[in-house]
C-alpha cells in the first residue's frame, strides 16, 4: 500500500500589528483650534462678567435689582435661538451662519465695551447672545461633520468639552483680576479680542456643510420652541434674583411650558419638522441629553455656592477664591484629556454613568466642610469632581451625535448645545437661590450641595437604566 507524504505546512504568518490610531493632520488641528476657540469664547462670556457686576452697575447707573439683566440679556437669546439656528445652519450652510455669528458677536462685544448707558450695554449683551446662538450649534456641527466617528471625533469632542468647561471657570478668575486691574470694560474687550483672532482664520479653514436637500423651514415650530425657551430662561434667570413669587416669573414659566407643549404637537404633524420626534425618542438622544443637562446644571451650581461659601463664610478674598477655581480648571484639562482614552476602552455609555456617579459622590463629599474651615476639602472635592464632569460632557456628546447622518448633525448637535446652554442657565436659579434666601448662608450652601449630589446620583441611575439596551457611540 502506497504511503503518502504530506508536504510541510508553510510557516504561519506573523500576527498583524494593530493599526496605529489615526492622528490629526495639521489642517485638522487648525480647524479644531478655530472651533474650540469660538466655543471657549462663548463659555467665557457666561461667567467673565459676574464678578464685575458691582463696578459695572456703579459706572453705568444700573440699580442692584437691574444688574441681573447684564446676565439675563445674554442668556435669553443664546439659549432661546439655539435649536432654530442649528436647523438654519443645516439648511442654508453651517459655515456661513458660524461666520455671521462671529461677526455679530465681535461687533456686539465692542458695543458692550464702549457702552455709554444701560440701554446700549444691554443691547450689546443681547446681540452677543444672538451671535452665540449661531456660533455654538453650527460650530459643533462643523466639528462632528469634519471629524468622523471614532477616535478622532472622541479626541476632538474631548478638547472641545474641556475648553467649554474651562472657559466657564477661567471666566470667573479672569473677571475678578481684570476688573480690579483694568476695569469692567476689559472683560467685554477680551471677548472682542477673541473674535479678532478667530475670524481671519475661519473662512479659509472651515469647510461648508449643509443638507443636500432644502426642505421648508418649520416656522410654527421655530416660533413655539424659541418662545418657549426664551420664556423658561427668563423665568429661571429672574427667579435666581427675586425668587419664584413674582407675577412675571410665574406667567413666563407657565407660558414657556405651554409653548413647548405646543411645539411638540406641531412637530408631530409637520411635514418638515424643526426637531425630529423619532430622533428624540431614541434612547441615546433622550438619556444622553438628560445626563448632559444634569452634569452642566449641577456643576455650575457647585461653583456658584462654593463662591459664596469661600467668600462669605470663610472670608477669602476674590483673588484667593479665583486661585481655588484655577485649580479646578487644571483638573478640567486633565479630565478632558483622559476622557477620550477612557471612552475608547470602556465605551461612552459606561463612562457617562460612571462620570455622573463620580461627580455626585464627590459633590456629596463637600458636605464635610465647616463654618470655620474647609478650603482644602472644598477645593479637592470640587476639582476631582471636575474630572468626572468632563468625562460626562465628552461621553454624552458622543452618545447623542453618534450614528446620526451628516444631514441631521445640525439637529443632533443643536440638541447637545441647547442642553449645554440651558444647563448652564437653569442650575443656579433652581438650586442656587436656596443658598441665599433662608437667612443662614452656610446652612443654605449645605442644603444645595446635598440636593445637587442627590440629583446627580439619581440621574446616573436613570441614564444607566435608559441606555441599558442601546449602544452609546457604537462602543458600549
Amino acid at each position: 500500500m502506497a504511503t503518502t507524504t504530506s508536504k510541510p505546512s508553510p510557516p504561519a504568518a506573523p500576527p498583524a500589528e494593530p493599526a496605529a490610531p489615526p492622528s490629526l493632520t495639521g489642517r485638522n488641528r487648525l480647524i479644531l483650534f478655530v472651533l474650540c476657540a469660538a466655543q471657549f469664547m462663548v463659555a467665557l462670556d457666561f461667567s467673565v462678567l459676574n464678578v464685575a457686576l458691582p463696578a459695572l452697575g456703579t459706572d453705568l447707573g444700573l440699580s442692584h435689582s437691574a444688574l441681573q439683566w447684564a446676565v439675563t440679556a445674554f442668556a435669553l437669546p443664546s439659549g432661546g435661538f439655539l435649536l432654530l439656528f442649528g436647523r438654519v445652519g443645516d439648511l442654508y450652510g453651517r459655515k456661513r451662519l458660524f461666520l455671521s455669528g462671529l461677526v455679530l458677536f465681535g461687533a456686539a462685544s465692542l458695543l458692550a465695551t464702549f457702552a455709554w448707558d444701560p440701554a446700549s450695554f444691554l443691547t450689546g449683551r443681547a446681540l452677543q447672545g444672538l451671535g452665540a446662538a449661531a456660533i455654538v450649534p453650527t460650530g459643533m456641527s462643523l466639528l462632528t461633520t469634519t471629524f468622523p466617528e471614532g477616535p478622532l471625533r472622541d479626541r476632538a469632542l474631548g478638547i472641545s468639552g474641556t475648553l467649554l468647561s474651562l472657559g466657564f471657570t477661567v471666566g470667573m478668575v479672569l473677571g475678578g483680576v481684570m476688573t480690579d486691574t483694568l476695569g469692567w470694560r476689559s472683560t467685554m474687550g477680551l471677548l472682542a479680542l477673541f473674535t479678532v483672532i478667530v475670524l481671519p482664520l475661519a473662512p479659509r479653514l472651515l469647510p461648508e456643510s449643509r443638507t443636500p436637500e432644502k426642505p421648508r423651514l418649520d416656522v410654527p415650530g421655530a416660533v413655539t420652541v424659541t418662545g418657549g425657551l426664551l420664556s423658561l430662561i427668563y423665568a429661571l434667570s429672574t427667579a435666581a434674583e427675586r425668587g419664584f413669587g413674582g407675577a412675571d416669573v410665574l406667567v413666563t414659566l407657565v407660558a414657556g411650558v405651554v409653548l413647548l407643549v405646543a411645539f411638540v404637537l406641531i412637530e408631530s404633524r409637520s411635514p418638515a419638522p424643526l426637531v425630529s420626534l423619532p430622533m428624540l425618542r431614541r434612547r441615546t438622544v433622550a438619556f444622553g441629553n438628560l445626563g448632559g443637562l444634569i452634569t452642566f446644571s449641577m456643576m455650575s451650581t457647585v461653583v456658584f455656592v462654593l463662591t459664596l461659601y469661600l467668600q462669605e463664610t470663610l472670608g477669602l478674598s476674590s483673588f484667593a477664591t479665583g486661585l481655588v477655581f484655577g485649580v479646578q480648571g487644571v483638573f478640567a484639562i486633565v479630565g478632558g484629556t483622559l476622557a477620550p482614552r477612557v471612552i475608547g476602552r470602556f465605551g461612552a455609555r459606561r463612562v457617562l454613568v460612571g462620570s455622573l456617579l463620580g461627580q455626585g459622590l464627590l459633590t456629596a463629599a463637600i458636605l464635610g466642610v465647616g463654618r470655620d474651615s474647609g478650603v482644602l476639602l472644598a477645593a479637592a472635592a470640587a476639582s476631582v469632581a471636575c474630572v468626572f464632569h468632563l468625562g460626562a460632557i465628552v461621553s454624552y456628546g458622543l452618545i447623542v451625535t453618534s450614528g446620526v447622518p451628516d444631514e441631521q448633525q445640525g439637529l443632533a448637535t443643536g440638541l447637545v448645545t441647547t442642553t449645554q446652554q440651558v444647563g448652564l442657565t437653569v442650575g443656579i436659579p433652581l438650586l442656587g437661590v436656596l443658598a441665599t434666601t433662608g437667612g443662614d448662608l452656610f446652612g443654605g450652601v449645605r442644603t444645595v450641595i446635598a440636593l445637587d449630589a442627590a440629583i446627580v446620583l439619581a440621574t446616573a441611575a436613570l441614564v444607566a437604566l435608559g441606555l441599558r439596551r442601546g449602544r452609546a457611540g457604537g462602543r458600549s
